[in-house]
């Protein structure tokens, strides 16, 4: 007998399409359905987006993998990279496992192609040792008809406010010229921080008609240097990602953070009720009014298409 839809209120808490996003995500690795009501209420244009509408209609079907091709490679077009509210892809690309080619702001066109290793389960995770910063590194670029300068100026604002804080390690940022066959006119940077202990932080900005170049770049880098001073081991937008892979793993997970976020507690509550996983969230006792440990006993969901020891299907998944 079919177990009755989880039933999601869209307008809880951070009230948009994360909601969407995250109980599609769980719904189709658990095999669970779910209704969510009210959706993006919290938002000036309540309703169903055609960003969020895209996303879900892509959602690609179960991992099916093999001893001879453990890997699962999935493509996405028309993805755009530039957006204020959101990390742009650059940062995803930076911590997570990604290729993307440039699409930006409004008319989209980007592609992304990930390669995810198949695995029978997720293993849980601990973050609890940040150590030092070791390295840090990024790039500003420029695509379309923006003139090459605007990279060089975002470049040099960054790191001349990073080494105002940050003065024992050198700061490489780039300035680029993005692929020529990139959608649309646009100007960013991306910093990324990399710790003795294999942490990643990443700042970014976009640029905006109207606005300096230097000082987007001196925005990307107070963004970076905001989520280096709390002493946690992830960034504010790596945070909330992690809940899916929290919830999902066999075993307690452990991460330190600055400030939970609205949207790290919007993917908590959805997590808690699409799957069995149970998170708490404490202050640490050294720094109690900067970081806190979020824990999950995380709900150990397999993959029911890679048994161990017994090959089956490989499958690629193009979109």
């Amino acid at each position: 007998m079919e177990s009755p839809a989880v039933e999601l209120d869209g307008s809880f808490m951070e009230g948009g399409g994360q909601i969407l996003r995250v109980a599609a995500a769980l719904g189709c690795i658990g095999g669970s359905s779910v209704t969510i009501s009210k959706i993006r209420a919290g938002r000036s244009t309540p309703g169903l987006r055609w960003r969020s509408r895209a996303l879900s209609m892509a959602t690609p079907p179960p991992t099916c993998a093999s001893e001879e091709e453990p890997m699962r490679t999935w493509r996405r077009k028309s993805i755009t990279r530039s957006r204020s509210s959101s990390p742009s892809w650059r940062s995803l690309e930076s911590t997570l496992t990604a290729t993307s080619k440039g699409g930006f702001y409004p008319k989209g066109g980007g592609e992304v192609t990930a390669r995810v290793p198949a695995v029978q389960e997720l293993r849980p995770v601990t973050l609890l040792e940040r150590g030092a910063v070791a390295k840090i590194h990024g790039r500003a670029y420029v695509a379309g008809g923006l003139p090459f300068k605007l990279a060089e100026d975002m470049a040099a604002s960054a790191a001349r406010a990073i080494r105002r804080e940050v003065r024992e390690l050198d700061v490489n940022i780039g300035a680029v010229q993005e692929e020529e066959k990139a959608c649309g006119n646009a100007s960013g940077i991306i910093i990324v921080a990399e710790s003795s202990t294999g942490c990643l932080f990443a700042g970014s900005a976009l640029g905006k008609k109207g606005v300096r170049a230097d000082t987007t770049g001196a925005e990307a880098a107070e963004m970076l240097l905001r989520n280096l001073r709390h002493g946690g081991c992830v960034d504010e937008f790596l945070q909330d990602q992690l809940i899916i892979f929290m919830a999902l793993a066999k075993g307690t997970s452990r991460i330190r953070t600055g400030a939970v976020t609205r949207h790290t507690q919007t993917a908590i509550h959805v997590a808690q009720r699409m799957t069995r996983a149970k998170f708490t969230v404490s202050k640490c006792a050294d720094t109690p009014d900067v970081t806190h440990v979020i824990e999950c006993l995380g709900s150990g969901v397999p993959n029911p298409n890679l048994v161990r020891g017994t090959p089956s299907c490989a499958a690629r998944t193009n979109m």
